[in-house]
């Protein structure tokens, strides 16, 4: 029997019947609509009227005038840094990486689908610390990278669970340093943010923009992505990479690199049946977080933030972070964990473990970049500089490092937009308890 049903904290609760999911697809009926067409057309390739008509939406809600479905977002995010890698440094031979020899900064807090197209352009991240006010990448330690890195021409930022960065200071130091953006807006679809006094839409805030439409997004396709521009010819020569670069010939003829990447006239179709649904899912995981938010007014622990005078997030994922002198004992190994159950006190872990019994889906944190056994020997700045090796047996440091205190200490609840009220109310009752 699971532990949690023979604790006497948790006497009365029952296990949800059906599990309630962490953010599963929202379908409304629609979308087989477009996906019949699809088939009865036999349109169902890398062409057809699904994708130029979720193309014309999608451009035309972000506020942007071009926009080029892929096959995924990891797929937008590849070829946005290679593009950003070729403007800055030039064309790539075929067996090198536009980035080769060059280091990128890199929000530090994200999943590693923002980072490995660095890689894959042969170029080396450096990551950059988070800051608290929104989780996102941290302009103060951006501005310090600087000062270790001048040469750097390249920054990649992504906006955390759906809440926009501090993105006009950023944008302000990218200036400063004639750097360029590549925006991962793949979390943030909907969501707003206040630049020089006026709302634009996140996945219009970079030089180069992606979105996704992956399984647990806040619209889905199951799959799918797009490239955001105001160029043309930006936008044309993703949709040429994205095709394999085949050039205008009658027979086949490669003049650059390639790839597989175009979105799928099915997979548009589900796009195209979810896009009239994006303003209700926002609003309906607006209301998930403000009813946590509630919850846990008596609660020790405070939830995911955002500025609410400059950013409207569309709430994709709701988290929790405990407080400090409210957490009990928890360690981490690569896969494995350990934690100790204190009355008045707990643990992600512990949170995650409890909600997991009852049937209910959490996650923790995203696990900072910079402490990735991947990623470990690369740099890695703070707000006050050089975040490695901070101290020694003679110097104490301040050993500040915002985003694995976040991850320590943070986790993702249940945001299903399905979830009942009457569903919520058990996850928050099951919280509490884990703080008796």
């Amino acid at each position: 029997m699971n532990k949690f049903f023979k604790d006497p904290r948790f006497a009365g609760i029952e296990p949800f019947e059906k599990k309630v999911w962490l953010s599963s697809p929202t379908m409304h009926g629609e979308e087989q609509k477009w996906v019949d067409d699809a088939i009865k057309t036999n349109w169902v390739s890398t062409v057809g009227a699904n994708i130029n008509e979720v193309e014309k939406q999608v451009a035309a809600y972000a506020g942007v005038k071009y926009a080029v479905g892929l096959s995924c977002g990891t797929a937008a995010l590849h070829l946005a840094t290679k593009l950003a890698g070729e403007k800055l440094y030039g064309q790539a031979r075929p067996n090198e990486g536009t980035l080769q020899g060059h280091r990128v900064f890199c929000s530090d807090m994200t999943f590693d689908a923002s980072i490995n197209p660095v890689a894959y352009e042969d170029g080396e991240a450096v990551f950059i610390d988070t800051e608290p006010d929104t989780w996102n990448m941290s302009p103060e330690a951006l501005e310090k990278a600087f000062e270790l890195y001048p040469e750097v021409r390249l920054i990649v930022v992504a906006h955390l669970y759906g809440t926009p960065g501090k993105m006009e200071e950023i944008r302000a130091i990218a200036d400063k340093h004639g750097v360029l953006i590549v925006e991962d807006a793949a979390e943030s679809l909907g969501a707003q943010y206040k630049l020089n006094g006026r709302w634009v839409e996140t996945g219009t805030l970079g030089d180069y923009n992606c979105i996704s439409f992956n399984g647990n997004k806040i619209i889905t396709g199951s799959a799918g992505g797009m490239f955001l521009t105001d160029s043309e010819e930006d936008a044309n020569k993703v949709r040429k990479w994205s095709t394999q670069s085949r050039e205008a010939a009658p027979w086949y003829q490669h003049e650059e690199i390639g790839y597989n990447y175009r979105m799928s006239n099915i997979i548009a179709g589900i796009v195209r049946g979810q896009l009239p649904y994006l303003d209700e899912h926002i609003a309906q995981k607006k209301a998930i977080y403000q009813r946590y938010k509630a919850g846990f007014a008596d609660l020790p622990v405070k939830m995911n933030p955002f500025d609410e005078e400059n950013s409207q997030p569309n709430h994709w994922l709701s988290c929790l972070i405990i407080d400090e002198d409210a957490m009990a004992p928890q360690v981490r190994g690569e896969q494995d964990y350990l934690y100790v159950s204190v009355p008045g006190k707990s643990s992600p872990q512990e949170i995650l473990d409890a909600m997991a019994a009852f049937n209910a889906e959490g996650r923790p944190i995203w696990k900072p970049m910079h402490l990735q056994p991947i990623y470990r020997t690369h740099a890695f700045v703070t707000a006050e500089g050089n975040g490695r090796g901070r101290t020694n047996a003679y110097i104490a440091g301040s050993g500040i490092d915002v985003g694995a205190d976040i991850f320590r200490r943070g986790l993702c609840l249940p945001s299903d937009n399905k979830m009942t009220p009457e569903q919520q109310d058990r996850i928050i009752d099951i919280i509490h308890r884990c703080f008796r």
